[in-house]
């Protein structure tokens, strides 16, 4: 009982840092949509992993959009650029421990400056929450946030959102020190309607640890993301089966820029769980991207994907 009391406890300190970090948001009404830019003509798609994963899970992904004719390139986060069995074995790691969300949003802001070309940047998880930090400073050419990271001041409640991330938002547990999920935790928050068998695969070929910094990025200054700014367009991808970033909480983020003079949609599947990217049936997710890209990229066409 003390020990459920002491859990409930810490849930609601998280809860109140979360509400503290809430930004009050300002009505603005939305220019024509007829004005609102366009995806820029680009033929380059960046990816972005998420926390506790590497590139390895855009291997599908690249292969599927270059058979479209796109050039892609995705690029490991700091410390993450080396075979997933070592950096296991290297944990704990110091130097991960101390890897931020802005070190990460800068190390793709420096590859987006050496390519020919601005980038679709398509993130998942907190790869999508640098997607759309990367958006708003101009430097890409639209952005896909599949299953994101909410920014700051963009909230959830949820039990299975604070069960999920607790492994890096639990504050009684140092950011000195990387977090590296049990297979019970990357179960429950990452392959949550997978059997077992196929959890344990991936949870072997696929995770790592992750920094802490990182993942508590979202509930300070380095989360913010203007929600109201003038931008290319950004969609919203969202798993209806989703524990650790909940359907409902991608549209709350969604709703945040209901203002903007900008084009935003969202699209939901209501079976995907937050390994969406690589769970069965992912080319459903990129066709669907790809149907955004397109009218997005042909002069004129005003369309919402926005799913009720």
């Amino acid at each position: 009982m003390k020990k459920h009391r002491a859990s409930a406890f810490i849930a609601l300190v998280i809860s109140s840092l979360l509400l503290m970090s809430c930004a009050s948001s300002q009505n603005r009404e939305a220019s024509d949509m007829s004005e609102f830019k366009k995806i820029r003509p680009t033929r380059t798609i960046l990816f972005v992993h998420g926390m506790y994963m590497t590139p390895k899970v855009w291997t599908e992904w690249q292969t599927w959009f270059e058979l479209k004719g796109f050039e892609t390139l995705a690029p490991a986060w700091p410390h993450h650029d080396v075979a997933i069995v070592e950096q296991n074995e290297r944990h704990p790691s110091g130097e991960l421990a101390e890897l931020t969300l802005d070190d990460v949003v800068a190390h793709y802001r420096a590859v987006i400056q050496t390519l020919d070309e601005p980038p679709v940047v398509i993130g998942h998880s907190m790869g999508g929450l640098v997607a759309q930090k990367l958006l708003q400073e101009g430097i890409t050419a639209g952005a896909v946030a599949v299953n994101s990271a909410p920014p700051k001041g963009v909230l959830s409640f949820k039990f299975s959102f604070l069960k999920a991330n607790w492994a890096h938002l639990n504050l009684l547990q140092s950011a000195a020190k990387p977090a590296k999920l049990s297979f019970a935790q990357f179960a429950y928050a990452f392959a949550n309607d997978m059997d077992e068998s196929s959890q344990q695969a991936i949870y072997e070929n696929y995770m790592v640890p992750e920094s802490r910094r990182v993942g508590r990025g979202p509930l300070g200054s380095s989360g913010k993301v203007d929600p109201l700014i003038a931008r290319e367009p950004l969609l919203f991808v969202a798993g209806g089966n989703d524990h650790i970033i909940p359907e409902s909480l991608n549209r709350s983020n969604y709703r945040e820029h209901r203002h903007s003079p900008s084009h935003t949609d969202l699209i939901a599947f209501d079976e995907r769980n937050h390994l969406t990217v690589i769970q069965h049936g992912w080319e459903d997710v990129t066709t669907g991207i790809l149907a955004w890209f397109e009218k997005y990229t042909e002069a004129g066409k005003n369309v919402s994907l926005v799913q009720p």
